[in-house]
């Protein structure tokens, strides 16, 4: 399995926090905790040929 630590910023806390992506599927959307608030974060990529093509790290609409 091919992955990749990718930093950013939590849209809530904007603390910098970074996630393990799988770079061997075309692509991914999930939620997940910010491990410093606990907010929900909507997380989506896309990869191409083995390459993070698209990163998006949102905050879920209430």
């Amino acid at each position: 399995m091919l992955t990749i630590e990718h930093p950013f910023t939590c849209p809530y806390c904007l603390s910098p926090i970074s996630m393990i992506l799988d770079l061997s599927v075309s692509g991914q959307e999930y939620i997940e905790d910010c491990e410093v608030c606990c907010r929900p974060i909507e997380v989506r990529y896309s990869v191409d040929q083995g390459e993070l093509e698209s990163f998006d790290a949102g905050s879920i609409e209430q």
